[in-house]
Parts: C-alpha cells; sequence; structure tokens
C-alpha cells in the first residue's frame, strides 16, 4: 500500500478575515475545498463522469486562527477509506510557520450526473485513491 500525500498551497485572501483580523471558519471551508479540487483533479483528472462527486459529510477541527499574514498556507491530503460508492479525505491546514491550523475529513459520494444520484466507484477510480490511502 502506497502512503502518498498531495499537497497543495493557497494564499490568504485579503477579504477572507473578518472584522477581528482573523480568517472567518466559512473560508476555511473554502480554502478546504479548493484544495480538495486541486487534489481530485490532479488524481482522478478532470473528465466530466471520472471525479464526479459530492461532498456528504464535512468535519472540521479549527485549531489555530488563520490571520492575513499566516500565509501561504499548506494543505495536506490523504484518503482514509474507500468503500463502494464513497471514500473519506484527511485535511491538515498549515500556516507559513508550519502550525496546524485545522484538520478536517470529508465524506465525498461519488455521483451520477446524468441521474443526480450515487454511483460505485470504478476499478481504475478505485486504484487511483488507493495510492493515496492511509490507514489510520
Amino acid at each position: 500500500m502506497s502512503t502518498k500525500t498531495f499537497t497543495c498551497t493557497l494564499q490568504v485572501r485579503w477579504g477572507d478575515s473578518d472584522r477581528l483580523g482573523h480568517v472567518n471558519n466559512t473560508r476555511f471551508v473554502e480554502y478546504l475545498q479548493e484544495g480538495r479540487v486541486q487534489f481530485l483533479n490532479a488524481v482522478l483528472g478532470g473528465s466530466e463522469r471520472r471525479g464526479a462527486a459530492v461532498v456528504r459529510k464535512l468535519t472540521t477541527d479549527f485549531l489555530h486562527p488563520i490571520l492575513d499574514d499566516s500565509g501561504p498556507l499548506t494543505i495536506e491530503l490523504w484518503i482514509t477509506r474507500v468503500g463502494t460508492t464513497s471514500y473519506g479525505v484527511r485535511h491538515v491546514v498549515t500556516d507559513r510557520d508550519g502550525t496546524v491550523c485545522a484538520e478536517a475529513e470529508a465524506l465525498m459520494v461519488a455521483f451520477d450526473l446524468a441521474t443526480s444520484s450515487s454511483r460505485p466507484l470504478d476499478e481504475h477510480e478505485r486504484g487511483l485513491l488507493g495510492e493515496y490511502l492511509h490507514v489510520e
């Protein structure tokens, strides 16, 4: 089993912070999404069917505030489980000093755009996701 981890960086944008000078928690969720989209595009590619997925559940632990000067942020992602129609994605967000600011787990469900319903992951997708599978 491989233990690949996908890493990307994101900038903290000027408009992301609230009146207290902290990045608003809703922006954390946007950062998670941006990292997840980069990960899924890199791993599963951009075809319409392959990689189409929806977030079924998102659990986030906000551990340390992000400020305007905390960036660039690093987001590390890996797969925690692969099921028949779903898979788990773990996210760890760190600031420029390496402080963990958030940890999150997304339950993703493979989605058929034509029927607007879940679909089984095909063997190719399962293999690609499996390259990033970490057993925790």
